[in-house]
């Protein structure tokens, strides 16, 4: 019945995906703590779509999408406070560090 809403909507997250995939694969490259966030969060989901396969009410009666959803959104913005303060930071001068000649390798 809705197939006219539903081909156009498919279309256009298509190309939305497809415009910002780029940003977004170059930020996770920058920032790996993203990364581990994002293994986190599909293991969350996928463990939600388990327990929802096994019992659909328990996912319902106990609000489980809620938490773990705001377990997520908690999640990202303490990552992004974190990623605030380190960029902010001045980074550490160690005493007596050697140095390498010129053309050595590490």
């Amino acid at each position: 019945g809705n197939l006219w809403v539903m081909v156009p909507a498919v279309l256009i997250a298509a190309v939305v995906m497809l415009v910002f995939s780029g940003p977004i694969a170059r930020f996770v490259e920058r920032h790996p703590t993203f990364k581990i966030l994002a293994l986190a969060f599909l293991i969350l989901i996928g463990a939600l779509l388990v327990i929802e396969g096994w019992n659909p009410e328990v996912v319902h009666n106990y609000h489980l999408r809620n938490y773990i959803y705001f377990a997520m959104a908690f999640s990202v913005i303490i990552e992004l406070i974190n990623m605030r303060l380190r960029k902010t930071e001045q980074p550490v001068h160690l005493h007596n560090q050697p140095t390498l000649a010129e053309g050595e390798r590490a």
